[in-house]
């Protein structure tokens, strides 16, 4: 059903230094998605880093879009992918999968993901596709320029992006997860920023052989991955695919380097796993009139705390989701005003504190039982709907590839 290299196995490079655990805290950062209206996060973050070989150099964080500098440093990224690959700062490790397992303060049960690379003919982010790999909520268009500007020009990709499959991780890793034979040891250390454990292990390419076959096994439908995260930066890497087969042979189209994206899988059903809602921050209005309205119009029942409202636990989350997106678009059209997507309840309370013209708005988690189910018949949920965990539970960039 699948071609064999919808599920590609990629010559994966990691930091030369990667036995160092302290090399390895300075080296990963979390995805630059996330803390979008926390600069001082990422401010001290940079500041922490310094001169230190970081994945930090490698990525344009997104609350930095809309300054001024942003092309340039744009344009230093470039400058470090470059100057990393040719000083060896990151070395190849070969062929092969790595299985990675993180941990984090907000479960005790360990994720284990396997990094692949994936077919970009093979991925959609438009709804109601067949394709192999789909999106799971709707793409926000405007996110996707920026994006694809820095992939545009890039030598090598980090990815943030987490696929997720429909069977149990054990079927999947079934003798690899565990000690020698999941193979070599490549990493051990703790992730910056209340990060969590990471720990990575090398699979050799005949193992890596083994769970593609397990994988394509597991998805008799068709749908083998359901982005479970990082969406907006995988389907930037479909467009420019999409630019850059345009000027190459059948032959080079077939074994490109850009055709093929890094992911990181993980099981669906992983007890490490949980979704939780993307919450709405709206700032530059006035709170008491915002929320005021929004509470007379919503279709379903919410409670209010403060600054905060929030839709109970058993709501209909697409139908609080779609209501609340036209809500806020429209009253920020006429009134003026700014929405965010926020991870996290106490992050949310936070950016909210007691100004008077910030208001927060809350929403139930989407349920596990029946994702794919959902996904099948209706292609994929509204846009930022939910997240994988916690927001520092979000991916670290560790590996990358070059594109």
């Amino acid at each position: 059903m699948f071609a064999e290299n919808t599920i590609q196995i990629p010559d994966i490079l990691l930091p030369a230094q990667a036995e160092d655990p302290a090399f390895m805290r300075a080296w990963s950062v979390i995805a630059c998605d996330q803390f979008t209206s926390d600069r001082a996060y990422w401010d001290s973050l940079d500041q922490e880093t310094g001169d230190a070989p970081s994945s930090l150099r490698l990525v344009l964080p997104e609350v930095y879009l809309k300054d001024k500098d942003a092309p340039l440093r744009m344009q230093k990224i470039t400058k470090s992918m470059r100057e990393y690959l040719q000083k060896g700062i990151v070395r190849h490790l070969g062929k092969g999968f790595v299985l990675t397992e993180r941990t984090t303060a907000f479960s005790s049960e360990r994720r284990l993901g396997i990094l692949l690379a994936v077919d970009l003919e093979e991925y959609a982010f438009d709804g109601g596709t067949r394709a192999a790999i789909r999106a799971t909520e709707a793409t926000v268009p405007e996110r996707l320029p920026p994006r694809a500007a820095v992939r545009r020009n890039a030598v090598i990709e980090l990815p943030h992006t987490m696929l997720l499959y429909n069977a149990p991780e054990e079927e999947i890793l079934q003798g690899l997860s565990g000690g020698d034979a999941a193979g070599r040891l490549l990493y051990d250390f703790e992730l910056n920023r209340g990060g969590g454990h990471l720990r990575g292990r090398f699979l050799s390419e005949e193992s890596a052989r083994e769970i593609r076959r397990r994988l394509y096994a597991s998805a008799p439908d068709g749908l083998l991955f359901a982005v479970g995260d990082g969406n907006h930066s995988l389907a930037a890497a479909k467009l420019c695919w999409e630019e850059k087969k345009k000027g190459l042979t059948a032959a080079e189209r077939a074994s490109h380097p850009a055709r093929y994206a890094l992911c990181e899988a993980v099981s669906v059903h992983s007890r490490a796993l949980t979704f939780h809602p993307i919450h709405r921050f709206v700032s530059g209005v006035d709170a008491e009139t915002f929320l005021t309205q929004f509470i007379a119009a919503c279709p379903c029942a919410v409670t209010r705390t403060g600054r905060l409202v929030g839709f109970q636990e058993d709501a209909d989350v697409v139908q609080a989701i779609t209501f609340t997106d036209s809500f806020v678009a429209e009253y920020c059209g006429a009134h003026g005003g700014e929405n965010d997507y926020i991870h996290g309840d106490d992050a949310l309370r936070a950016l909210v504190g007691g100004a008077a013209d910030r208001a927060g708005i809350c929403f139930p988690p989407v349920s596990k039982d029946g994702f794919f189910e959902y996904i099948r018949k209706n292609g994929a949920f509204p846009r930022k709907t939910f997240s994988i965990g916690e927001g520092t539970e979000k991916r670290y960039y560790t590996e990358c590839k070059e594109i």
